[in-house]
């Protein structure tokens, strides 16, 4: 399969290029960007076509993977799929329901596959316990902590889009996509309130009957980053193993998951469908927060053990 890499940022340049150019079965093909200087750059570093015109790559390619922020990832993530191009795809798969739609639908329209990628869905040790706790019955609770130090250290993802929208649509997704398969699908966002910073602090009411809460941010201490997933039920107490082999394998395995999706025609568990999921429920639990208080109120109580809502 001769795939197309659009983007060359931090994670195209960290991730995709090295996953897609070591691929025993993919042909990297050639990389567009919309600073056409960099595109040329890492294009050379991996010995591809550098494009400067989208569309002559869609042209060129069977896929393409992106490493582009959600609003450009979604536009151009139609394009393609009308191409007739496979889509690997990164989270969230867009910052509105209606753009995620479009994609869905341009991707069922053209009968291509797609793949979003969901990291920890794609690290061996995680999925497996995933795939375990789907079958233990009569969960009561979860909660779910992705803490990012992005904004607090030096960090090469402190990107525009990731100040916009924040921890809940930057590492939300990373939450939803291990609580999902486990406990059932949301039936409704119970609460949703900031904490310090761009922290999320939201209540779920899953299908399954469980409820679960998920504390985001990308304003964490360094000292406090990290991840965590902990299930409690009649089967005790279950937590999500570390999943630490790296990016670039991860990826790998997102690209097996779009080839073996694209050659059986069966929809991968994390396809844009499921992408389109996951953006309703953020959408849902941005719709909740409530707004951070002003200044002033924030400096008047900030003696308060508690932050001061508005």
């Amino acid at each position: 399969m001769r795939i197309g890499l659009l983007g060359t940022g931090p994670w195209a340049q960290m991730a995709h290029a090295p996953a897609l150019s070591g691929h025993e079965k993919l042909d990297f093909a050639g990389v567009w960007g919309r600073r056409p200087e960099a595109a040329k750059e890492l294009a050379e570093r991996h010995g591809v076509r550098a494009y400067d015109d989208v569309d002559a790559l869609f042209a060129d390619v069977d896929a393409v993977a992106v490493a582009l922020p959600p609003d450009v990832q979604a536009s151009l993530a139609v394009r393609a799929a009308r191409a007739g191009c496979h889509l690997l795809l990164d989270k969230p798969l867009a910052p509105t329901v209606e753009q995620a739609r479009s994609v869905v639908a341009a991707a069922e329209e053209a009968g291509v596959a797609s793949v979003v990628f969901f990291t920890t869905r794609f690290q061996p040790g995680p999925a497996a316990w995933i795939a375990e706790q789907a079958a233990v019955p009569d969960w009561f609770t979860a909660r779910a902590e992705w803490l990012g130090a992005v904004f607090t250290s030096e960090s090469p993802f402190a990107t525009p889009w990731r100040r916009e929208k924040g921890a809940l649509w930057d590492v939300g997704p990373h939450a939803l996509s291990v609580l999902l398969p486990v406990l059932g699908d949301v039936r409704r966002v119970t609460a949703a309130v900031y904490g310090p910073g761009d922290t999320a602090h939201v209540v779920l009411d899953h299908a399954g009957g469980a409820s679960s809460t998920l504390t985001l941010s990308l304003t964490a201490p360094p000292a406090a980053a990290g991840a965590g997933v902990e299930l409690r039920g009649e089967a005790g107490v279950a937590a999500l193993p570390d999943g630490s082999d790296g990016a670039v394998p991860a990826l790998t395995r997102a690209a097996d998951a779009l080839l073996d999706a694209a050659r059986t025609g069966r929809p991968h568990a994390c396809d844009a469908a499921f992408g389109l999921r996951v953006t309703e429920i953020l959408a849902a639990g941005g719709g909740k927060i409530c707004r951070k208080a002003p200044a002033a109120l924030t400096e008047r109580f900030s003696h308060w053990p508690v932050r001061f809502f508005g």
